[in-house]
């Protein structure tokens, strides 16, 4: 068989352009994207070897400690965004608050939000990794962008993915056309198409769930996991776990083969603990464009009003089918 020939930069200018999008800047944009991506993947490549394992002994905005790639991944995030000359404002989990670069507007109309290096506990132990982005237009074209241009419900986003580094280095995104997935050459340092039209089905047999915070779940939290383990034929269970610490990676399996992630609020913590608008959403926006769904366990995520930055949210999301039974039993129906 041959091997892929159809780059990242061909496959944009064969593309009809996304509403309120050019061409030609979008390119350019997943251009930073892909570059910036290179560069981590190699760093990550090396890093036992760089001294750049552990952390940095600070404290980011979510109280959480960072680690020295976490530091290096939004670094090269933000060059490759400043670089290209289409992103007027950055929202980033590294950063307190946003990144606003006027000079880049109106000819640089995007708005991007990015989780620089998702699953930061697997930094020092070789495991997956993953970077999250987000990306909007300016909400206003007669003036250049403020802080709330990056505070906006999940349905105005354009377009989303992520990368996955595992064996290979991927990057998986959506324009609202459906989803599909490049991997990196590294030979020749091109993203070439390798899955081009991705569907999640409807039904998996797997789920993705930190049990260790069982005891803190709802009753129908729990209730559902338990069904999950429970042997039923015809209901195609028990589902196996998989859990991998990296959320990017846990859904990038769901996303091709079907199953359900699981991040829910907790009887003291409802709010949940993901980011809404660099996490939650653009992941639930490649997924539902695959066909599958992303909900609280109450509501779809994309429709959650945004009111901070760096707001917090449950996150359910996965297969259409196993999404829906999840629902029933938080909210009692099942």
């Amino acid at each position: 068989m041959a091997p892929p020939s159809l780059t990242l930069d061909r496959f944009l200018n064969a593309q009809k352009s996304t509403p309120s999008a050019d061409a030609g800047s979008l390119r350019r944009l997943f251009a930073a994207v892909g570059l910036a991506g290179k560069r981590l993947a190699q760093d990550l490549r090396r890093a036992g070897l760089l001294n750049i394992l552990g952390t940095t002994g600070e404290t980011n905005v979510q109280g959480e400690v960072i680690k020295k790639l976490d530091q290096i991944a939004n670094i090269t995030f933000v060059e490759a965004f400043q670089q290209s000359g289409v992103v007027c404002a950055l929202g980033s989990e590294e950063m307190e608050e946003p990144l606003l670069m006027p000079d880049h507007w109106p000819k640089g109309p995007y708005v991007v939000l990015i989780d620089p290096l998702d699953g930061s506990s697997n930094t020092d132990v070789n495991m997956p990794l993953g970077s999250i982005f987000s990306i909007l237009t300016c909400r206003y074209t007669d003036r250049p962008p403020s802080a709330e241009d990056l505070v906006r419900k999940g349905t105005d986003q354009i377009a989303a993915g992520y990368l996955f580094y595992g064996p290979s280095t991927m990057l998986v995104f959506t324009i609202g056309q459906g989803v599909v997935g490049f991997t990196l050459e590294p030979e020749t340092g091109d993203y070439l198409l390798s899955h081009a039209s991705i569907r999640i089905p409807p039904r998996g047999k797997v789920y993705a769930a930190n049990e260790g915070n069982y005891q803190k779940w709802t009753g129908g939290m729990k209730q559902y996991v338990d069904r999950l383990k429970v042997r039923d034929k015809a209901a195609g269970r028990p589902y196996s776990g998989r859990y991998s610490g990296c959320m990017v990676a846990d859904v990038h399996r769901l996303l091709l083969g079907g199953g359900i992630y699981l991040y829910p609020g907790e009887i003291d913590k409802p709010e949940g603990k993901l980011r809404l608008l660099y996490e939650a959403n653009p992941l639930a926006m490649v997924v539902e464009q695959a066909g599958g769904a992303a909900s609280t366990g109450t509501m779809r995520i994309m429709d959650v009003e945004a009111k901070m930055l760096h707001q917090r949210v449950p996150l359910i999301i996965g297969s259409m089918e196993d999404v829906q039974e999840a629902e029933a039993c938080i909210q009692g129906r099942a």
